[in-house]
């Protein structure tokens, strides 16, 4: 195995590494202005972005829970490798080469790097079966639903073949059997006989954002074959049903743009969609819809808080209309809360599917599908006033008890009101007597022993005390100065330059915690025009300082960005014009003191200090 990755070479790969474009895969990221960038943080659930990205500089901050760091450290934590890993990664992506303490080189990435080698391996060999006379039932399923070969390629629609054909192949391509277990490919009976997890089976591969294949889902299709219909890969080091969308890596670019989302119930209805042209369809893999996968969809959408939800995003769920999908409707509502978007269900007059739907109507029937969703909470109402006979007064008050709360749930005050009046009219009742029975269903969700939190701070990471943060500095105007002045010297020391740089590192700073970093940026001034610049600070103060640079690196600039250049070379020119003014005025003091007959040397030595300070001060000044 190789040995440490050369320092250098960590380097160049992190410089030219545009960190923007890694966190993209996995967070939707909006220009804040000043060369930052803002998402919805991927670390804890929020509902406002408090997740900063500045690539210039390589750094994420977020200020919510306190996680930053570089583009490493970003892929460490959210995907669980290690940092050799991530560096491997990086690289490759890049294509850059990289060179080992030892002189090896990097065979293996590491076994999540190995699993999904594995995975991708398994993928094209599936996609290429389909094409094999064995797989002719797996091509007239498709066929039968309106998928031909050219579809089922662009999805990377496979066959697995019986006969332990899989692991045959994949261990002709150095995959040990151990791996493939690992990865789920290869299963392991009660005797200890090992087999193929998928045979005789239509396969889809299951990506990440990133295009990673993570795992699949199969779909019986043989009568002897006693599995479930649908069989997925178990839970792996990579694979984790709950935190997956089938159809994301396809759909999220066109999620980002139009800020919708359409969750449907199923591989095919995807296809279906994204045939169709709703490019937005993703699906889960064998779960319900749950928190986990909200807070995917809420991060590539953008959903931010809005008290008035107009004009935010959408998400839209397609419901089978039997049990099962009644059950998954009530469940996505009663998480509807944690979007700040606007949630909508879609579904057809004759419960047909996305999938059946194109099959039988055409693709226009499922665009006109989603153009006719119906807000969640009309889709709610409607389903509990089905269950009571509004034809009697029983019957509608039992409806309107139970509706209530629905009705009290909805954030945006004007379309509770209109709910209110809507809800009295299906009712048969005075909308006054709906608002007062809303208004008492609001009033009980809002009694403390009922109440859940908005948002659980308990299960976010704590700061610690200890830690130094820019959220505990005063609100004074010299730590205001002092802090803006070191975010411009970390942010963009080439508009500073290195002598306005390092003279500035050498003023006194008042805020003991910024006078810690002041102290690494003045030794470490030699480097400040370097890509390591900030990097190179970070080593210098001590660790638990680390976190403040890095926020200080990344916190918004609160300039407009096409005067950044001039801000920052202004407020650094600025802090040392003060400075030399404070000096300038003890010189006067001592002046006033010394008595220049009897101290004529002195007296010079003053004076000639004040004509540097005022040169200085002009030259600062452009004067």
């Amino acid at each position: 195995m190789a040995g440490l990755i050369r320092q250098s070479d960590i380097e160049e790969v992190r410089s030219r590494t545009n960190i923007a474009d890694i966190v993209g895969d996995y967070v939707s990221l909006k220009n804040a202005g000043a060369g930052s960038m803002k998402g919805l943080c991927p670390f804890h659930e929020e509902r406002s972005p408090s997740f900063n990205v500045r690539p210039q500089v390589g750094l994420y901050h977020c200020f919510g829970c306190g996680e930053g760091g570089d583009v490493f450290t970003f892929l460490q934590k959210m995907d669980h490798v290690s940092f050799k890993e991530a560096v491997e990664r990086m690289a490759a992506r890049i294509g850059f080469e990289l060179h080992y303490e030892d002189g090896g080189t990097a065979t293996d990435h590491g076994n999540r790097a190995r699993i999904l080698s594995a995975n991708q391996a398994a993928a094209e060999f599936f996609a290429a079966q389909l094409r094999s006379p064995e797989a002719e039932p797996g091509r007239k399923f498709l066929g039968e639903r309106g998928f031909d070969l050219s579809a089922a390629e662009r999805f990377g629609v496979g066959f697995a073949p019986r006969g332990g054909l899989v692991g045959k192949h994949l261990k002709t391509l150095g995959f040990t059997e151990e791996e493939l277990i690992t990865a789920g490919l290869l299963g392991r009976g009660d005797r200890g006989d090992v087999y193929d997890r998928f045979r005789g089976r239509l396969v889809w591969p299951i990506r990440d954002v990133t295009g990673s294949t993570l795992g699949f889902g199969a779909r019986k299709l043989l009568d002897d074959d006693n599995g479930p219909k649908y069989l997925n890969t178990p839970e792996t080091p990579v694979y984790h049903k709950s935190q997956v969308l089938y159809g994301l890596d396809l759909a999220k670019r066109d999620i980002a743009r139009g800020r919708q989302v359409v969750v449907v119930e199923g591989y095919t209805d995807v296809m279906a969609c994204h045939l169709a042209g709703v490019t937005t369809a993703v699906a889960t893999c064998g779960t319900a819809f749950g928190v986990d996968h909200i807070k995917i969809v809420r991060r590539v959408i953008g959903d931010v808080d809005n008290a008035d939800t107009t004009g935010t995003g959408e998400v839209i769920f397609t419901f089978d209309p039997d049990e099962a999908g009644q059950k998954a409707a009530s469940r996505a509502f009663a998480e509807e809360q944690r979007f700040a978007a606007q949630t909508f269900v879609a579904v057809a007059d004759d419960g047909l599917d996305p999938c059946d739907l194109r099959l039988n109507r055409g693709d226009d029937a499922v665009r006109r599908l989603i153009k006719t969703r119906k807000p969640m909470f009309e889709f709610m109402i409607r389903r509990i006033l089905d269950r009571f006979d509004l034809e009697t007064v029983e019957g509608r008050v039992g409806a309107l008890r139970e509706a209530a709360p629905v009705v009290a749930g909805i954030r945006d005050q004007a379309l509770g009101v209109g709910y209110v009046r809507n809800l009295a009219g299906w009712l048969g009742m005075e909308p006054r007597e709906v608002q007062r029975a809303v208004a008492s269903a609001r009033s009980r969700a809002h009694e403390p022993v009922d109440r859940a939190p908005e948002r659980d701070r308990s299960a976010e990471p704590p700061m610690p005390e200890s830690e130094p943060s820019l959220t505990r500095l005063g609100t004074d105007a010299t730590t205001r100065t002092e802090r803006d002045v070191l975010m411009a010297m970390l942010q963009h020391p080439g508009h500073i330059g290195g002598d306005l740089l390092a003279k500035a590192a050498l003023i006194e700073f008042t805020e003991p915690t910024l006078a810690v970093v002041r102290d690494a940026v003045a030794v470490s001034a030699a480097d400040s025009q370097s890509a390591e610049w900030v990097a190179r600070v970070t080593r210098e103060v001590p660790p638990r300082f680390a976190t403040l640079v890095n926020q200080l690196a990344v916190a918004p600039i609160p300039e407009r960005e096409d005067r950044i250049p001039s801000y920052c070379k202004r407020i650094v020119a600025d802090f040392i014009d003060r400075d030399l003014l404070r000096q300038k005025v003890a010189m006067m003091g001592s002046m006033q003191r010394v008595d220049a007959s009897s101290e004529p040397e002195r007296y010079s030595s003053i004076q000639r200090e004040l004509v540097r300070i005022e040169t200085e001060r002009r030259a600062i000044r452009g004067d």
